[in-house]
C-alpha cells in the first residue's frame, strides 16, 4: 500500500511530510538503546543507574495517606479548573516559611499546574509571537525552547560555562538580540550542573529584565534541594516580582515526580496570562493530589530528610569519583554531580565527546550516566539510583569506585 495521505498533512514543526523519517537517534534514546544491549551482553551484572533525573523513592507516608483519605470524598470528584483557593493559600505560606518571600497575593499571584513541564511549555504560547525570542540557558531543559520555536520565535542559547560558574553571562546578549527577546528562562539549582545562583546574580537578571522589558521565568524545580545554607527564591530579591514568575514543583523536593504537581507564582499579569492558556489546555489537577500538596507544603521536614540522604550520597560518589582522577565537587543544589569528561585513557581509547564516554561506561562497566556536549564535555551523575539506607549506599557506591579503579583516565 502507498503512503498514507496524512503522512503529507503533519504540521511544519514535526517535521511536516518527513515526520518520524528522521533516522537520528536522540540522546536518551541512545541511552536506554545500550542499557539494554549491556544487560543483554553482560547477563547477570547489575547495572548501577546514576543517570536517573527523578526521585528513587515513594512520597512520604503522610502524603499517600492524606491522597487516600480525599480520594475517597465526593466533593474533590469534580474538575479542578485552574486550581483550589486551598492549595494557592499553601502555597503563599511555603514561599513565606521556607523562602521568605512575603506579601504574595493568593488571588492573583500563584496558580497550580499539572507539573512544572506543561507550565513550561505554556509560557511560549503567552507570550511569543513569530520572530520573537526566548534567551535559554544550555545545558537545560529545553521545553520553553521547543514550543518556542512552534510559535514562529527564535531561540538564543546562553551557555553554561564553568569558569563563570555554571551563570550565564547575560552582558554578552548582542542588542538585536535583546530587543527581540521576550523571556528569559533559568533554572536554579541547576539542571545538571548543580550550580546555584547568588543573590548578586538575581539581581543582575532583574536590572536586565528591566533594563530590556523582558520576563523572566526562573525554572526552581530543585529550589528546595540545597546543601549550603536555607535556600532562597528569585522573588526575594526587590523588583523580581516586577519582571517575572518562578515554578515550584512537588516532584525532586517531595518524591512526588509522578503526581504532577506544581506551581506558578510571581507577577499577577504573567500569572493572569499563564491561566488564560492553561485553562483552554486543561481542566486542573484532581483535587485529591492538590490536598496531598497541600500536606507536602505543610511538612517542610519531608524535604529536610530528602535532602540528608542526597547530600550523603553526593559525598560518597565525589570521594568515589575523584579517587579515580576526576575532578568532582560537592554540588550547592539539586540532586546531581556535573564532571568534565576524560578525553581517553591512557595509552588506549579515545572519547572525543562526553556522549561517547558515556556509552563507554554503560557498555564496557555497566554504569548509566547522562552526557553533555552541549557547553564543553561533561558527564552528569544522580544521586538518585535504587539503595534502600545507608549500608546498600556504600554498597552501590563502593561497586561505582571498583568498576573504574585502574583506568588511568586523562582529562
Amino acid at each position: 500500500m502507498g503512503e498514507s495521505f496524512i503522512q503529507s498533512l503533519f504540521a511544519d514543526r514535526l517535521g511536516g511530510k518527513n515526520f518520524g523519517k528522521d533516522t537520528k537517534i536522540y540522546k536518551f534514546e541512545k541511552i536506554k538503546r545500550a542499557k539494554r544491549a549491556a544487560l543483554l551482553a553482560h547477563p547477570g551484572v547489575e547495572l548501577i543507574d546514576l543517570g536517573v533525573g527523578e526521585p528513587d523513592e515513594m512520597a512520604f507516608p503522610g502524603v499517600v495517606d492524606t491522597l487516600r483519605v480525599e480520594a475517597g470524598k465526593p466533593e474533590n470528584r469534580g474538575y479542578a479548573d485552574n486550581g483550589i483557593q486551598e492549595f494557592k493559600d499553601a502555597a503563599v505560606s511555603y514561599m513565606e516559611r521556607i523562602y521568605g518571600v512575603k506579601g504574595l497575593d493568593p488571588a492573583t499571584e500563584v496558580l497550580h499546574s499539572i507539573g512544572s513541564k506543561p507550565a513550561l511549555a505554556m509560557f511560549p504560547s503567552v507570550f511569543i509571537n513569530p520572530g520573537d525570542v526566548a534567551l535559554m540557558t544550555v545545558p537545560g531543559y529545553p521545553i520553553i525552547a521547543t514550543h518556542t520555536r512552534w510559535y514562529g520565535g527564535e531561540v538564543h542559547n546562553l551557555p553554561l560555562l564553568e569558569e563563570n560558574n555554571f551563570l550565564p553571562n547575560l552582558e554578552n546578549i548582542p542588542t538585536d538580540i535583546r530587543k527581540r527577546a521576550k523571556l528569559l528562562y533559568l533554572n536554579y539549582p541547576n539542571n545538571p550542573t548543580g550550580a546555584v545562583a547568588t543573590v548578586e546574580f538575581f539581581r543582575k537578571v532583574v536590572d536586565f529584565a528591566k533594563a530590556n522589558d523582558i520576563i523572566v521565568v526562573q525554572d526552581a524545580a530543585y529550589g528546595a534541594l540545597t546543601y549550603n545554607g536555607k535556600p532562597f527564591s528569585f522573588l526575594s530579591i526587590p523588583g523580581a516580582k516586577e519582571v517575572g514568575v518562578e515554578i515550584h514543583s512537588m516532584s525532586k523536593a517531595y518524591n512526588m515526580t509522578g503526581w504532577r504537581l506544581a506551581f506558578v507564582v510571581g507577577n499577577p499579569l504573567v500569572v493572569a496570562g499563564f491561566a488564560n492558556v492553561k485553562d483552554n489546555y486543561d481542566s486542573g489537577q484532581f483535587i485529591a493530589i492538590q490536598k496531598a500538596g497541600i500536606y507536602a507544603l505543610e511538612h517542610p521536614e519531608i524535604t529536610e530528610e530528602i535532602c540528608g540522604k542526597y547530600k550523603r550520597r553526593l559525598e560518597l560518589l565525589v570521594d568515589a569519583l575523584n579517587s579515580v582522577g576526576f575532578s568532582a565537587r560537592q554540588p550547592r543544589g539539586s540532586f546531581y554531580l556535573y564532571v568534565k569528561a576524560p578525553t581517553g585513557i591512557k595509552g588506549g581509547r579515545r572519547f572525543a565527546t562526553a556522549e561517547d564516554f558515556s556509552e563507554f561506561l554503560i557498555t564496557e562497566k555497566l554504569i548509566s550516566t547522562v552526557p553533555w556536549d552541549d557547553a564543553g564535555s561533561f558527564i552528569r551523575f544522580s544521586a538518585t539510583f535504587i539503595a534502600k539506607g545507608e549500608a546498600e549506599e556504600k554498597r552501590v557506591i563502593s561497586e561505582v569506585k571498583k568498576r573504574l579503579s585502574g583506568l588511568n583516565l586523562e582529562f
